[in-house]
């Protein structure tokens, strides 16, 4: 058994915690571009692009984030010949796990506008685009505010689970470190501790954002 001092552990888990922020970002960030696409496609007329996009989404919603991430890393590896490192095995299974999530809230959104708004914008001779660009986006974006900074905490936990594919995050560390220093209870709370100053601002924000927009409604 090796020792290790708390500020040692604690910086470890830090520069660990880095990559959780990295991986978290991109997969926020990608997933929100791949998820805004599929959201144009769930709101549209066409009835079959509609029900790609319902498919896409009922999937990475109704399969388990661990599964994602196993056919990610070894699937793809399997099917087409392409070794992806761990940190690329995660962000795709984030990002795709992400984009539905978010494609969904902002449907959400969007539906929740009332229809008069479509109606007195089509009078006004807008195309479908334009009332979407200049009407039906700048009302949804207040609306889905609050849900997708909320969702944003459920992605940076979700990154613990790529320590199963051996990406180095604040789990993967937590447990490499524990496996040295036999010292549970403190590698696992300062863990936590980390997470929780990860999520905590961004859960307050949430909540402060959805009271706000509550009292302004």
């Amino acid at each position: 058994m090796e020792e290790f001092t708390v500020s040692q552990i604690l910086i470890n888990l830090v520069v660990a915690a880095k990559w959780t922020i990295i991986l978290s970002a991109i997969a926020f960030i990608v997933g929100g571009i791949v998820g805004f696409g599929i959201m144009l496609m769930r709101i549209s007329s066409i009835r079959w692009v509609k029900w790609l996009s319902l498919v896409y989404i009922e999937f990475f919603q109704g399969t388990p984030l661990l599964l994602q991430l196993f056919l990610a890393f070894f699937g793809i590896s399997v099917v087409f010949g392409i070794n992806l490192s761990p940190l690329v095995a995660a962000t795709v299974a984030l990002t795709t796990f992400t984009s539905s999530f978010l494609a969904d809230i902002w449907r959400g959104s969007i539906e929740a506008i009332p229809r008069g708004q479509w109606e007195a914008s089509a009078a006004l001779g807008f195309g479908y685009f334009k009332q979407l660009r200049l009407v039906i986006l700048p009302q949804a974006v207040k609306l889905s505010i609050a849900p997708t900074v909320g969702f944003l905490v459920q992605v940076i936990k979700g990154t613990s689970l790529a320590s199963v594919i051996g990406f180095a995050e604040i789990s993967r560390v937590a447990t490499q470190i524990n496996n040295v220093t036999l010292k549970s209870l403190l590698v696992f709370s300062l863990a936590g501790l980390l997470y929780f100053a990860l999520c905590y601002p961004l859960s307050a924000w949430s909540q402060r954002l959805e009271q706000k927009l509550t009292y302004k409604a």
